[in-house]
């Protein structure tokens, strides 16, 4: 719980919590809006540093029966009402490309209301609408929809009947405020001292504002956000201060996570307190920036008024480590405030072997500090929607939380980034077109087909199927045109995967295995997918076509005489086999092979951010998680182990934790499904017959004893709790009603469970 909760009123806790919780669907259609944009400048004039400020006075002459506002604040937004923020979202509303959607949210805020004077407040920050590049202060990439603007309004209705409603218009006055630097990438300045007293609150003198002028909105059109939103999930307290240098405090919060600072200072007016975070501390004590892009930093300004609280508002960086510099600033307290999005967990592990139940939270704290409006792969450096993860890594994601409509709205991402020639490119949105594979990659832009999909087979809505249904096939025909021989072969490949040279595009495998492979998938994803949506014709189209891919692949890069699938890496075993593209009388070779590349490398994978994927699905698929086990459990780099050994709190971007790389990425985090899926033995798909959709297949492997994992599916919840012990394997489960599950346990041949909570005991082999 956010701590400051605790010390508020109740009506306060309500306005924050309860009563202001998004509710879209109250909204009319966005394209009905009496509202106009508004904005500081006129169109087209060089958006300021200095963010504005926004308010607008109403008066109620009768009680009010209900009231609700939309809003969208671009690029991101922060509303109070009679001086009280309303609801607990941050850096909303949800990023998009903004000339094609613009997202809004709804609040109901009758309970922030009172008779008589109201009045509204909004501040503004830059977020990825306005991207400058600044002198001395990082920046990935540089973009501009415009300057920050404003749309809002609000529908009251009266008890006893009547109605108001108050838009944003030429009514509303604005002002400059005191953030004096707002970049999503470079940080954020705050100047206390250009506060004005009660700006948002009914009775300020407004006299000396100026009136918000209407301006054009960015092309987009208004689509109610669904997604959750972002907030602060979790505060975190420092366990260590050192002073490495006079003057300089560095705080080690204990964690690496995705936020920002919280601090209460005292000081004189003008005194600046310049807050620099970062994951790792250089030799000399002092915080380092060099994993994570720099140089960024928070500057608060003192206006002198006793204990002064602060934290920024609209940009957020990836740090473990604090560092604070400035004269004249007593520091009263410090706080990490980690934000990610609110989707709600439904998962949960845990297992007898403390090594992988920390490797466990390892990818969690991951996956919990990439998991914004889209899915970033580092929460400092990049921020960007790379795709490759929202399907390689979704099932990681997906049984810890419930992101089905965050899902949703990356798939609307992906097909508003598509290009007019069927184009997906890496990231979505598409804030910037890079170049080559890191445009346009197969096994990027198929997330397009295949994070769909996935999150069919765990949330069971054909909704997402059949909204994104045109954007997959224009993709598989776009990947089509640029197959020669039904191979595909160009993009990334196996990026990072563990090679003689530093890591990066693909060493050990050709990129016409990655490409080919992922291209097969599709067309065998989108062949299931016609047939669910009831196109027959589509779905023959799509058959053969993979029909035609996968004898390509096996006669291209197979080697029949010595067995070999491309250059033997584990990633060119590992695809064709986790996908079915290897003949059924080739699997038990060429699984033998994969096993024994791993084992050649001291149980170690070489495969990097694709392969490593299908390495444990095919493992997993083999039933040899006795190798999966041995890699985990492997405590020499480069493995989950050694991150652990080396102090990591969140998964690295390379193996090895290389610190001149981020030191908090989930693109490595595939063990986790294996956690949840095989060792503990939930295995939940909704794509397959309805006696089948729930597989409970405990799989005990190594010296553990025990695992025990909950997983709350549509269905209902799922549990599975199993201990090894004194010659005898004790299973307890637990399957929701109105369905049956397949249980497998140990040595024994399949059986299905009914609703209810069931007890099994069975002796072990």
């Amino acid at each position: 719980m956010y701590p400051d909760l605790l010390a508020m009123t109740v009506r306060d806790r309500l306005l924050r919590i309860s009563c202001l919780v998004a509710v879209a669907a109250l909204g009319r259609p966005a394209d009905d809006w009496n509202a106009r944009w508004i904005a500081a400048q006129p169109d087209g004039a060089n958006p300021e540093a200095q963010m504005p400020i926004f308010r607008r006075a109403f008066r109620l002459e009768k009680p009010v029966e209900r009231a609700v506002i939309d809003i969208s604040g671009l690029g991101q937004y922060e509303l109070t009402i009679d001086g009280r923020k309303i609801g607990s979202a941050e850096l909303t509303p949800g990023w998009t490309n903004y000339r094609k959607s613009v997202l809004y949210n709804t609040f109901d805020i009758t309970a922030a209301l009172q008779p008589g004077e109201n009045a509204v407040g909004v501040m503004l920050g830059n977020g990825f609408f306005h991207v400058p590049r600044v002198p001395n202060r990082y920046t990935k990439l540089t973009e501009s929809f415009g300057q920050p603007k404003l749309i809002a309004r609000i529908r009251v209705t009266f008890r006893g009947g009547g109605a108001l409603e108050i838009v944003t218009d030429g009514k509303w006055k604005w002002h400059p405020g005191p953030i004096v630097f707002s970049h999503v990438y470079g940080g954020e300045d705050y100047d206390a001292r250009l506060e004005e007293m009660g700006w948002n609150r009914p009775g300020f003198d407004d006299g000396g504002w100026e009136p918000a002028l209407e301006v054009a909105g960015p092309g987009g059109r208004l689509v109610a956000q669904t997604n959750p939103d972002s907030r602060v999930m979790e505060v975190l307290l420092p366990v260590q201060t050192t002073e490495p240098r006079a003057g300089v405090r560095v705080y080690d919060l204990g964690q690496n996570f995705s936020g920002w600072p919280g601090i209460t200072v005292r000081g004189r007016a003008g005194a600046s307190l310049k807050m620099i975070p970062g994951e790792l501390l250089g030799s000399d004590g002092l915080v380092s920036q060099r994993s994570s892009g720099g140089p960024q930093w928070f500057t608060y300004t003192l206006k002198s008024e006793g204990d002064e609280t602060w934290s920024p508002r609209f940009s957020y960086y990836g740090f473990r480590y604090l560092q604070m510099e400035g004269a004249g600033v007593d520091v009263a307290s410090v706080e990490g405030r980690f934000v990610h999005s609110s989707a709600p967990r439904i998962g949960e592990f845990s297992c007898s072997k403390d090594l992988f139940n920390r490797i466990h939270k390892l990818i969690d704290a991951a996956i919990r500090s990439n998991m914004q409006s889209v899915l970033t792969d580092c929460p400092h450096r990049e921020k960007l929607g790379w795709l490759e993860e929202t399907h390689l890594l979704g099932s990681a994601i997906m049984y810890n939380y419930g992101v089905q409509s965050l899902y949703g709205k990356i798939a609307d991402d992906m097909s508003e980034a598509q290009t007019a020639e069927g184009l997906i490119p890496d990231i979505a949105p598409e804030y910037t077109a890079f170049a080559g594979g890191f445009r346009d990659s197969p096994e990027w832009g198929s997330a397009v087909v295949l994070s769909p999909w996935l999150a069919y087979k765990h949330f069971g809505d054909r909704g997402i199927l059949a909204a994104h249904y045109d954007s997959m096939k224009r993709y598989v025909e776009y990947l089509g045109g640029k197959s020669a021989g039904g191979i595909v072969a160009y993009g990334l490949g196996d990026w990072y995967d563990i090679g003689p040279k530093p890591p990066g595009v693909s060493q050990l495998t050709n990129l016409g295995v990655t490409a080919t492979a992922i291209y097969y998938a599709d067309l065998t994803v989108l062949r299931d997918i016609a047939r669910l949506l009831g196109k027959s014709g589509d779905a023959e189209q799509f058959s053969s076509q993979a029909d035609v891919t996968r004898a390509a692949f096996n006669a291209k890069l197979y080697n029949a005489g010595s067995g070999v699938y491309d250059r033997g890496s584990q990633t060119a075993y590992a695809m064709p086999l986790a996908l079915g593209i290897v003949p059924q009388e080739r699997r038990t070779e060429a699984l033998n092979k994969l096993v024994e590349d791993i084992r050649a490398h001291g149980n170690h994978t070489t495969a990097g951010d694709v392969g490593f994927h299908f390495v444990i699905q095919a493992l997993c698929e083999g039933g040899r998680s006795d190798v999966i086990y041995d890699m985990l459990a492997n405590p020499d780099p480069p493995s989950y182990a050694a991150q652990v050994a080396h102090g990591a709190t969140t998964l690295t971007e390379a193996w090895d934790a290389n610190p001149n790389s981020s030191q908090n990425h989930f693109m490595l985090g595939h063990a986790e499904e294996w956690f949840y899926r095989y060792l503990a033995g939930i295995d939940v798909d909704f794509s397959r017959r309805p006696e089948e959709r729930i597989v409970l297949r405990p799989t005990p492997v190594g010296d553990i004893d025990s695992a025990q994992a909950k997983y709350k599916t549509p269905l209902g919840p799922v549990s599975i709790n199993w201990q090894r012990r004194r010659g005898r394997f004790f299973c307890d489960v637990e399957v929701p009603p109105g369905t049956t599950a397949w249980l497998l346990l140990p040595g024994k041949r399949g059986q299905p469970v009914r609703p209810g909570r069931h007890h099994f005991e069975v002796p072990t082999r």
